[in-house]
Parts: C-alpha cells; sequence; structure tokens
C-alpha cells in the first residue's frame, strides 16, 4: 500500500471535465510540472532519476518546503518540473518507478567492488 502522503499522486493534478489531467505550465517558463511531492527528499530523489534517465528535470519550491513545512499542503507540495517535450516520458518513468519496475532484487549480483 503507497503511503499517501508520499509519490507523484499525493498532490493530484487537477482534472478537466473529459476525466483526462490539466497540464499546469509555469508563466515565462517552458516547464511543465511532471508530479508533486510531500517532502523536499522525495521530489530530488525523483528528479535525480529523472536526470540519470536523461531527461533534464528541477525542483521547484524546496526552500518555500522547508523554511516552514505547515504551509506545504496549502502550497500544493514540492514540483518537478521538466520541458514540455518531456512530459509524457517522465510521467511514464516516474509511474514505472512508483510501481516497482527499476528495483532490485536482494539476490541480484551488481558486480565486485572496485
Amino acid at each position: 500500500m503507497q503511503d499517501t502522503l508520499n509519490g507523484p499522486d499525493s498532490f493530484p493534478a487537477d482534472e478537466t471535465a473529459d476525466g483526462t489531467a490539466e497540464v499546469e505550465a509555469i508563466p515565462g517558463r517552458d516547464l511543465l510540472i511532471v508530479a508533486k511531492f510531500f517532502t523536499p527528499t522525495d521530489a530530488h530523489l525523483a528528479r535525480s532519476f529523472l536526470v540519470a534517465s536523461g531527461i533534464p528535470a528541477v525542483v521547484a519550491d524546496v526552500n518555500h518546503a522547508q523554511a516552514d513545512q505547515f504551509l506545504l499542503p496549502a502550497m500544493g507540495g514540492v514540483r518537478v518540473l521538466a520541458p514540455e517535450e518531456y512530459l509524457q516520458q517522465a510521467r511514464e518513468l516516474l509511474a514505472a518507478r512508483e510501481h516497482g519496475d527499476f528495483t532490485l532484487s536482494d539476490d541480484v549480483d551488481v558486480g565486485q567492488p572496485e
């Protein structure tokens, strides 16, 4: 069971009348919201995962969240942003990560230490 306070589904995107998620653009920027997280650490982990996958991503609202965590729910969470052309791929990768597609088993051999 997923912890309801963590993960990209913690702050779901607003849906339009036809049931599709509304994409929220940041004014004056070409970055769009990929996911929102309740903790800055989770947002940074997601951003690092996306960057390691070749998707340029940044984290927004971390300073506000760390300054006053009680405002975080009112702010809508810490946002992970990416350029529009990477939006769908980024969301698919985060969904696969959340599903466990990138989890290694305890028995996996990752090689010899250097």
